[in-house]
């Protein structure tokens, strides 16, 4: 295994981090004298290696299944996947791997002596959690985001260890990632939205900041107690366990044990690419009788077939209802027309009164709401010391049901008309004219202004990304117009959609006037 960092891999970090004000600590670089360093190049082979173990043969000589049809394979931009060789009906198991395959990290504290694995549980200890992180929403969503580093230390150990286990399936995980974190800096420049720009610069924070906190806990511990077995860790390998493990670990819950959900890797199905409609579903299977012998029991996480299977398809799961954002953050690609995927906007009365203006609705009240339309805010978490000021356009929902109620109240004529209403209604976009047809109307057409407000703020338009896509890019550069033209789309989408239902309204309105 090469555990050599190339200069192009330490140059990524360094501009992913220094373009967005994060600062490197000359500590930061400090080498232990007998330690090599154990990360990732961004320039060299797709594997880790070169002709890594052959995955499937290791999945059954382990005792795993899987289907003579199922084939690695190339599979587009999206490097190795899974195929079919030949038709594959419905239902066919396709994958199982027994209890002892999937990689996790150990879910007992105690070290049977082993000072290394001890170590290993000291550093992970460090990682935010919920329970201890909950303070505000942004820590808390850190901390859910972060689970993925718990896992990657145990990953970083076995791929250190000599004669890991799991070798076979490490070696044949990718060297580098398309996730923005290990952008060049004039690639996250260009994703040219605020909230994931946020997003990249809090995970490299965290990257450097982990970094010299996993120095300081193994500077003075021998070679035979160290958790890496001596080789270097920073931030440029944490960033690659870290990006294996959210964009290839699944959540599977253990019945009859006190260990609740628990994320590990699966070897082989991890390489199901992405489908919002997939052909395969994975089902998990555990024994019964008595909840002891579960330990030791052969529960097997399988992926079964969820339709026919073509000859020369690809495998794919539902990764779940992802927006964009998480897609390229954890998985390192974009969906075109995601169903799933919105803009982030941050609650601002003078950004809707503006909007509202925009709109030529008259007497907007944003900046200034009525007592009663204080305490609807207030309801709706919009207002006050704990308020979620962030809403989204587009998605499901086309309109965030809280932003939605919130402007049907603020454009209302009187508290009375309001508070016939309950909050679901106000917040459904199905259910038509809950105030009247020009509340509605005012409502719907401040959206609108306020979708081409969010637009004006993107220094480019799609055309012009398009175009740049024509030229031939690197792949950051090419996820992040991707990932631009789709946010962009978005509000265009949602444009559209407000647009007529606003035409729909006006054509009800004539008919009632004529009447």
């Amino acid at each position: 295994m090469s555990n050599l960092m190339s200069s192009t891999t330490s140059k990524i970090m360094l501009m992913a981090t220094r373009d967005y004000c994060l600062t490197i600590n000359s500590s930061a670089t400090r080498v232990l004298t007998f330690h090599r360093r154990l990360t990732c190049s961004a320039d060299a082979t797709p594997r880790l290696v070169a002709n890594p173990p052959d995955l499937v043969k290791w999945v059954r000589r382990e005792g795993g299944f899987v289907h003579p049809s199922v084939r690695i394979a190339e599979s587009g931009p999206y490097g190795l996947g899974l195929v079919a060789s030949e038709e594959i009906p419905k239902g066919s198991e396709l994958i199982a791997l027994p209890e002892h395959i999937p990689l996790r990290f150990p879910l007992v504290d105690s070290d049977g002596g082993d000072e290394s694995y001890s170590n290993l549980v000291n550093l992970a200890r460090h990682v935010p959690v919920l329970n201890k992180w909950c303070k505000t929403g942004h820590v808390e969503h850190l901390a859910e985001e972060l689970w993925a580093m718990k896992l990657g230390l145990k990953l970083l150990q076995e791929r250190a260890k000599t004669g890991s286990f799991w070798w076979p399936y490490i070696s044949n995980l990718p060297q580098t990632f398309t996730v923005p974190i290990f952008f060049p800096g004039d690639d996250i420049k260009n994703l040219q939205y605020a909230p994931l720009l946020y997003q990249v610069n809090k995970r490299c924070r965290f990257l450097l900041d982990f970094e010299k906190e996993v120095r300081s806990e193994v500077e003075d511990v021998k070679l035979v107690d160290h958790p890496f077995g001596g080789k270097d860790v920073d931030a440029s390998s944490l960033g690659w366990a870290m990006s294996a493990v959210s964009s290839r670990a699944f959540r599977l819950s253990f019945q009859n044990r006190n260990h609740g959900d628990v994320r590990m890797m699966l070897p082989l199905i991890d390489m199901c690419n992405h489908s919002f409609n997939p052909n395969a579903e994975i089902i998990q299977e555990q024994g019964s009788g008595d909840p002891k012998m579960l330990v030791k029991a052969c529960f097997f996480n399988s992926v079964v077939a969820g339709m026919n299977i073509k000859e020369h398809d690809h495998l794919t799961l539902n990764y779940g209802c992802l927006s964009n954002d998480l897609l390229l953050l954890d998985y390192g690609f974009v969906v075109p027309s995601n169903p799933y995927d919105c803009v982030e906007l941050k609650y601002d009365g003078g950004l809707f009164d503006a909007a509202s203006m925009a709109a030529g609705v008259s007497n907007p009240s944003f900046s200034s709401p009525a007592l009663w339309q204080r305490q609807i805010l207030s309801k709706l978490n919009l207002e006050g010391e704990q308020a979620l000021l962030k809403v989204t356009l587009g998605g499901p929902e086309v309109v965030e049901g809280r932003l939605l109620a919130a402007l049907r109240s603020l454009l209302a004529s009187d508290a009375e008309t309001v508070e016939k209403c309950d909050l679901g209604t106000l917040k459904s976009l199905d259910i038509e004219s809950p105030l009247g047809l020009a509340t509605e109307t005012a409502a719907l057409r401040t959206l609108i202004a306020l979708c081409v407000i969010a637009l004006s703020h993107f220094p480019t338009k799609i055309m012009e990304d398009e175009s740049l896509l024509k030229q031939g890019v690197s792949t950051s550069t090419e996820l992040a117009l991707q990932f631009r033209i789709q946010k962009k789309s978005v509000l265009i989408d949602v444009m559209r959609d407000l647009t007529k239902r606003v035409k729909l309204l006006s054509s009800n309105e004539s008919i009632v006037t004529q009447s």
